[in-house]
């Protein structure tokens, strides 16, 4: 059974593809994964399964979307394959009108609640749109599913509709490459998009009334206003960016890490149900955290207490993380639930839920 997956990034450092890719090309499927080549893409990491990029001369806003969407269908109207894979929306209009001249099965993976995401809520007509494209996905998608219960729950009450739940969790490593000290102090890690809304401006102000360096791995909208916002803060010397880092190489910093920081802020509904990668992230690597006390995490941290849930306001955000630094017994309890707790929450045991998806529909597809 091919399968085709469309992204819009340019599918470095984009673990969850990575596995979810991986995974089914290793179990008899024949994989291609495909994004767009942006004018800063570094080259293609070689990958079990097939990879290709298109190039679009614009590199952003809508003009971006349309140009993407146009080569991405004229570029699929003539491969054969027996299901395409939509990720998030802003491929799933190529895939629904390519179900009206191709025959195939469709999927869409709801890997956040786009249209409530805090860029897309602020522009109410953009909203309007992505709300439509969102139900026209669950009006010709042969199958969906997303990466959490809560995301999931919401989509089915919405649009009466069965959605799957295939969370992403990193595989279970026992050892990691080498990797450069960052600091010789203690450091709080934040990984992932730098991007508004994800409680960085925030843990910047507070910085000053921690015992900690801060290490942020990853690139986004705001990364320069960060920088120059630790020189105005004087926090220059205690903040390291590192830029975007190879998604095998994670791991080995966040077991340099202190503790971990998973706070965003609580601006629309797709952060507010999110379940995000670092989560899992910083269990796999035993790294106690500071997480928002949202429905998804809650009911983790109620099975495993791998770190401590905290409102979102700078006092309860500072208590929580001087907490972790000045109670040894509570530090090392909460490392001991992370170990305890990356023995459940791994991909090799949560990819069974994704291999038995597609081998069910890959029965149903030969019917």
């Amino acid at each position: 059974m091919k399968i085709i997956f469309t992204v819009t990034n340019d599918l470095n450092g984009d673990q969850r593809m990575m596995r979810i890719c991986d995974t089914l090309q290793s179990n008899g499927f024949d994989v291609t994964l495909i994004g767009r080549t942006k004018k800063n893409s570094k080259s293609l990491q070689k990958q079990s399964y097939q990879q290709h990029r298109l190039y679009c001369f614009t590199q952003s806003g809508k003009l971006f979307y349309v140009e993407y969407n146009i080569r991405l269908f004229f570029y699929l109207l003539f491969k054969r394959f027996n299901a395409l894979c939509s990720i998030d929306l802003d491929t799933v209009l190529v895939g629904i009108a390519l179900k009206k001249v191709k025959k195939f099965k469709l999927y869409y993976d709801a890997h956040e609640l786009f249209p409530h995401v805090p860029e897309v809520i602020s522009r109410p007509s953009i909203q309007k749109i992505w709300l439509k494209i969102e139900g026209a996905a669950f009006k010709y998608c042969d199958e969906i599913y997303t990466v959490g219960a809560e995301i999931a729950n919401y989509l089915e009450q919405r649009y009466q509709r069965k959605v799957g739940v295939v969370r992403n969790m990193p595989l279970l490593n026992e050892t990691w490459p080498p990797v450069e000290v960052v600091c010789s102090e203690p450091y709080i890690l934040y990984q992932g998009a730098v991007n508004h809304g994800r409680g960085l401006e925030r843990l910047f102000r507070i910085l000053k009334n921690l015992p900690y360096h801060l290490v942020i791995i990853g690139v986004g909208d705001i990364l320069e206003k960060l920088k120059a916002m630790a020189q105005t803060l004087k926090i220059e010397d205690r903040v390291h960016f590192l830029g975007w880092v190879p998604p095998n190489l994670l791991p080995a910093y966040s077991r340099q890490a202190f503790v971990g920081y998973n706070v965003s802020e609580a601006e629309g509904l797709s952060y507010y149900l999110s379940l995000n990668n670092k989560f899992f992230d910083f269990v796999e690597a035993e790294l106690p955290s500071v997480i928002n006390d949202f429905p998804e995490y809650n009911g983790l941290i109620q099975q495993y207490k791998v770190g401590l849930l905290t409102d979102i306001n700078d006092e309860d955000i500072t208590k929580q993380l001087n907490s972790l630094y000045n109670n040894e017994l509570l530090y090392e309890s909460i490392k001991q639930q992370c170990r305890e707790a990356r023995k459940s929450w791994n991909w090799d045991l949560e990819s069974q839920k994704l291999i038995q998806f597609y081998t069910d529909l890959n029965g149903r597809t030969n019917d």
